[in-house]
C-alpha cells in the first residue's frame, strides 16, 4: 500500500509524553463474588453534607446494605462523629433480628471509618475492614449507588424535608423486585416475609387527618389539611406535615387525595387551601320586633365578630351598691 510504513510486530518503546498527557485510568471491572448468607458482607457510606438541616436537625445519612439480600438501613446523623453511636445500633439491631453476625464490611477511606474508634469497634468483634483504594468510590458501587438512588428520590419537596423523604425512599425500594436479590423484594428475601403494598399512598400528596375529641370542642371542625410524608417504623401509621402549625404527626385516621399534589412553590397555595377547610361561621345580628321578640339575620359573607365591650362601657351600666359603712357612726347605727 504504501512505503515506509513499520511493521506491526516490531515492538514500539512507551511514548512518555503521552503517558504524561493522555493518562486514563484503568477499567473498574465488576466483581462476581457475591456473598451467600447474611451479613457476610455489608456495605456502607455516609451521604452529605446537605446545604439544608432536616427538620430534625441533621445533615448527614448514612447507609448499611447486606450484600445478599440488598435490605438497607438509614440512619441520621448531624455529626460525623455520631457514626460509632449509629453503627453500634445498626449492629445490634439486625444481629439480634437475623441470628448472624456481620463478618464484613466494605466501606471508604473516610476519616469517620478509619478512625480509632471505629476500628476499635471492628477489632473488638472480629469484623474484617474492607477498604476501598483512595479516590476509587467505584469499589464501594453498590454504596455509592443506593445513595444516588435515595438523593435521586428527595427531589420535588422543600429543602428541609430531604430526610424524611430519604427515609420514604429506602421504605419503597426494600419492598420493589430487584434481580440482585433473585427477583425478590430485599425485604422478602431478608425476613422471608412477602411485604404488603395495600398501604402504600403517593407521596406529597394532600390528606386530612382526623383530629381526637380530646383535642377539640363539640362545635371544631373533626378534621385538618396536612401533607403525606412518610410510614411510621414502629406503628402501622402515617407521619403527615400540618403546614397550619408546622408540625409533623403519626396518625392512622387519614383521608388521602392522591389525586391533589400540594404546591410548596406558591404560598397562595398554602393560604387557599387552608381557607378551604375552615368552616364558614355566619353572623348573627339580634333585632327587635314588633311584638318585642328577637329574630335572627344570618349573613355568611361577613366574618364572625366577638362580642367584646370596654370595661368602662361595662361599668357605665352596672348599678353600684355601696354596702360598707363610710364612718364610725354608721357602723354603729347599724349595730343598733
Amino acid at each position: 500500500m504504501v512505503e515506509g510504513l513499520p511493521s506491526p510486530h516490531k515492538q514500539l518503546k512507551h511514548c512518555l509524553v503521552c503517558l504524561e498527557g493522555k493518562q486514563t485510568r484503568l477499567p473498574f471491572r465488576k466483581s462476581h463474588w457475591r456473598a451467600t448468607e447474611r451479613l457476610q458482607l455489608v456495605h456502607t457510606d455516609v451521604c452529605g453534607p446537605m446545604s439544608v438541616e432536616s427538620l430534625n436537625g441533621s445533615k448527614y445519612f448514612v447507609t448499611f446494605i447486606d450484600d445478599k439480600t440488598r435490605m438497607c438501613w438509614i440512619f441520621f446523623m448531624k455529626a460525623k462523629s455520631e457514626l460509632r453511636m449509629v453503627f453500634l445500633n445498626f449492629k445490634r439491631l439486625v444481629e439480634k433480628e437475623n441470628g448472624c453476625k456481620i463478618l464484613a464490611i466494605r466501606l471508604d477511606n473516610g476519616r469517620e471509618y478509619i478512625s480509632a474508634s471505629f476500628k476499635e469497634i471492628c477489632e473488638e468483634v472480629g469484623i474484617k475492614h474492607q477498604l476501598t483504594v483512595p479516590y476509587s468510590p467505584q469499589q464501594n458501587g453498590v454504596s455509592e449507588r443506593k445513595n444516588r438512588s435515595i438523593v435521586d428520590m428527595t427531589k420535588r419537596v422543600p429543602k428541609s424535608f430531604w430526610a424524611k423523604a430519604a427515609n420514604t425512599a429506602v421504605f419503597l425500594q426494600n419492598r420493589l423486585l430487584t434481580k440482585a436479590a433473585e427477583m425478590k423484594t430485599p425485604l422478602e428475601a431478608w425476613s422471608g416475609v412477602k411485604p404488603s403494598v395495600s398501604n402504600l399512598k403517593v407521596f406529597g400528596c394532600i390528606c386530612y387527618t382526623y383530629i381526637p375529641s380530646v383535642k377539640r370542642d363539640k362545635l371544631d371542625q373533626k378534621g385538618e389539611v396536612g401533607v403525606f410524608i412518610g410510614y411510621s417504623e414502629q406503628l402501622r401509621a402515617y407521619r403527615v406535615y400540618q403546614p397550619s402549625n408546622g408540625r409533623v404527626i403519626i396518625s392512622r385516621d387519614i383521608k388521602f387525595l392522591e389525586d391533589e399534589e400540594w404546591n410548596w412553590n406558591e404560598r397562595t397555595q398554602r393560604k387557599s387551601v387552608l381557607k378551604k377547610t375552615q368552616l364558614s361561621v355566619p353572623h348573627i345580628t339580634l333585632t327587635e320586633t314588633q311584638t318585642g321578640e328577637a329574630s335572627v339575620e344570618e349573613t355568611g359573607d361577613d366574618p364572625p365578630v366577638r362580642g367584646t365591650r370596654l370595661l368602662a362601657d361595662v361599668y357605665q351600666r352596672c348599678n353600684v351598691v355601696m354596702l360598707e359603712p363610710s364612718c364610725f357612726e354608721e357602723a354603729n347605727a347599724d349595730g343598733k
